[in-house]
């Protein structure tokens, strides 16, 4: 008779089988590997490039198709090339290349991390702050400008702006806006509706040649608030050309200097400005104002396109007043996203 013959069946297997753990299939074999000092010396160069673009971002030129305005632009999402690299470092079992990845992972937390933490308990769910405000470019071609009108009403804002109106679509939006909001200015293709009334209205002269911006005093239970409405020219990238963005950037100049004039102390800024935050080429806003998201949001608050956002173009921006909490609203009909923030006017 045989001796010592058994049958296994089975989780309790010999301890052959391969590993059900992914990272440990990775990373299996690393023991005693001195190869894997040598090895991904590319992953390694990879993700120090990485690092240095998002830290030296404003110094790559804007000479060559405004490369660096275009870089800023998306600067967040170079945040994606760090799973990437990292998985690859894992593959290639990379101990080099491991540590690299540190560096443009250090980095982007550092830039953005700030960005992930929810600074004001949800949308629309911080306490205080007496005004809220919204924004939202309604889109020329919106096939629903009434749901896209009573969507924003739901939202409570006592102040809401409209960017790229169009001449038809005007009474359709005072028409759905009149029950909420009493008082109302349009100018151009941008107009402000508004709870409590308004005064001292104008348009705004960007260097466009037809009017694209507004301002207005708001006043307010806590007194009056000067509120702009800004929609600035579109960018586009084109293979020839790159990043065209010259004359967004001339008009963002000459916002910034109605807002530097502005003889109110209490200021707000409503507005699709076709740029981000870390662009350069919105320092003559964003060196005086600040973002309602950076300040008091929770995430990027992307909110275009509307179907799959990417980037934070449309702004509320505010100096003189404290933001309490920042958030974007549903999606309408249009292909922006509306947004929203509540500030406190008590405070600066």
């Amino acid at each position: 008779m045989a001796q010592g013959f058994r049958t296994e069946t089975g989780g309790g297997g010999s301890g052959h089988q391969p590993s059900r753990d992914p990272l440990r299939r990775l990373t299996g074999g690393w023991r005693g590997d001195r190869g894997m000092w040598r090895r991904g010396a590319v992953l390694a160069v990879l993700a120090v490039l990485v690092a240095l673009v998002m830290l030296f971002h404003a110094q790559i030129p804007n000479t060559l198709g405004n490369l660096g305005s275009l870089t800023e632009t998306f600067l967040p999402w170079l945040g994606v090339f760090v799973p990437v690299l990292l998985v690859l470092a894992l593959v290639r079992k990379s101990a080099t290349a491991l540590v690299a990845v540190l560096v443009p992972a250090i980095v982007w937390l550092n830039l953005f991390g700030g960005l992930l933490t929810d600074k004001a308990g949800g949308a629309g769910g911080a306490a205080g702050g007496e005004l809220t405000v919204a924004t939202h470019n309604v889109n020329a071609e919106n096939p629903d400008p009434t749901g896209t009108a009573d969507g924003i009403a739901a939202s409570g804002a006592q102040v809401v702006a409209l960017e790229e109106l169009n001449a038809g679509a005007v009474p359709v939006y005072e028409r759905a806006l009149a029950k909420s909001y009493p008082y109302h200015a349009v100018a151009g293709t941008v107009g402000l509706w508004s709870k409590y009334p308004l005064s001292g209205t104008r348009p705004v002269d960007i260097k466009l040649g037809w009017t694209r911006a507004m301002r207005t005093t708001v006043t307010t239970p806590q007194g009056g608030v000067a509120v702009f409405v800004a929609h600035l020219p579109s960018v586009r990238v084109k293979l020839h050309a790159g990043f065209t963005a010259s004359q967004r950037d001339t008009s963002a100049d000459a916002l910034g200097e109605a807002i530097a004039h502005e003889s109110l102390g209490k200021v707000i800024l409503l507005g699709d400005l076709n740029g981000t935050m870390n662009d350069r080429a919105l320092n003559g806003v964003t060196a005086q104002m600040r973002s309602t998201q950076g300040a008091a949001g929770s995430g990027f608050g992307f909110s275009w396109p509307a179907s799959f956002p990417m980037a934070r173009i449309d702004q509320i921006m505010v100096k003189g007043v404290e933001p309490v909490t920042s958030w974007t609203l549903p999606e309408t009909a249009s292909d922006h996203l509306p947004i929203a923030a509540t500030v406190d006017l008590t405070r600066s």
